[in-house]
């Protein structure tokens, strides 16, 4: 399938689930566009934190969308080091640290995006260690761990950026917390550059996927023009190809 057809049946697939989720008060009516705030991401994040995985992990990187945030504040609250990444990738070095041990507590504020920025130093992914557990949201997600993002594509390159540089391999987990609602029984397209995901954590279930999809890095011709010069981290390196 040709790469606009792919990403119209993605947008076909986000624009079903943000209306099932407003229809059924599962996420906030003004959803359409983003990440979903879904209900039940509090426990989901306690599932999340009971898989040995979570438990044996030194290591979180996240996204920094509001659904994910009852995770990153588990993550402060057991001590583990936390990568989040930039809204949009936007500064120079992308990602922020926030060590539980450099940080006060309660961490309610410190983990979103506005108490990070004020709290937590930057870091590219020379200064960063290798993450065991990458916790990443979804507007939808395939029983076979195909996952679609609200289109953006950052998430792909937050992935992509650190496989690159070898803080991601084959043992690194790839988890997804979503609303029941989210999780589609249809195939869901996907392209070269995107990643999946191992563990479909709901507020309800536990869902273990075939192996994750993992692109070995960021493939140029996918990028267009102005994301190649809207991320600083990308400096002009990458040129899509003509």
């Amino acid at each position: 399938m040709p790469e606009p057809e792919i990403e119209q049946a993605k947008q076909a697939v986000r624009e079903k689930v943000w209306a099932l989720l407003a229809r059924e008060g599962a996420a906030p009516p003004d959803v359409y566009g983003y990440i979903p705030d879904f209900v039940g991401a509090e426990q989901a994040a306690a599932r999340l934190a009971a898989l040995d995985a979570w438990r044996q992990a030194q290591v979180i990187k996240a996204n920094p969308d509001r659904a994910q945030l009852p995770v990153r504040i588990r993550a402060l609250q057991e001590g583990k080091l936390l990568y989040m990444a930039v809204p949009r990738l936007a500064t120079r070095k992308p990602f922020y640290l926030l060590d539980a041990a450099n940080l006060s507590p309660p961490f309610e504020d410190t983990a979103t995006s506005a108490g990070a920025a004020d709290a937590a130093p930057l870091v590219g992914t020379d200064e960063m260690r290798p993450v065991d557990i990458v916790v990443c949201g979804s507007v939808a997600v395939s029983h076979q761990g195909v996952r679609v993002g609200k289109g953006a594509g950052y998430s792909d390159i937050e992935v992509a950026l650190l496989t690159e540089a070898g803080l991601i391999g084959p043992e690194t987990t790839i988890v997804t917390t979503v609303h029941q609602f989210q999780v589609v029984d249809a195939e869901l397209p996907e392209t070269e550059h995107d990643f999946g995901v191992d563990v479909i954590v709901t507020p309800t279930t536990t869902i273990k996927c075939k192996p994750a999809r993992r692109p070995t890095g960021i493939i140029p011709n996918h990028l267009g023009s102005s994301l190649t010069k809207s991320i600083p981290s990308l400096d002009g390196r990458l040129r899509p190809k003509s």
